[in-house]
């Protein structure tokens, strides 16, 4: 059974930075894709980055791109998400998620595992 604990919300002020990491557990990790998605209150869940099991593939939503990196190191079982230039409307909780396969996606109902979400708040 895989475990996701995400670390690193918090409350930040615009153009600030955080670094968001999740810890897996289990030894499929190298094998799994993983993503972070984000929800903000009264809105569904959205996708915001993407990586392939190697570390070869990754993606962002438009949304993000220039300003969130994703990345992972697979001797640490973690996946991390660096954050620039917040913006208020990044406020959300954001969640780590693992694939069974390799293969990097973006669609959250292809994620099979789920972490508790951390809470990032950005202020104006």
């Amino acid at each position: 059974q895989v475990q996701l604990v995400e670390f690193g919300g918090g409350v930040v002020r615009a153009g600030g930075s955080l670094r968001l990491s999740c810890a897996a557990s289990g030894s499929t990790f190298s094998r799994s894709a993983m993503g972070w998605f984000r929800q903000a209150p009264g809105k569904e869940r959205e996708f915001v980055a993407t990586i392939s099991g190697t570390g070869a593939d990754t993606s962002v939503a438009d949304s993000v791109k220039g300003r969130f990196t994703i990345s992972r190191d697979n001797a640490k079982n973690t996946v991390y998400l660096q954050m620039n230039s917040l913006r208020p409307e990044d406020t959300a909780v954001y969640y780590c998620a693992q694939r069974a396969t390799r293969g990097a996606n973006v669609y959250s109902f292809n994620y099979d595992y789920w972490g508790q979400g951390t809470q990032v708040t950005v202020s104006s």
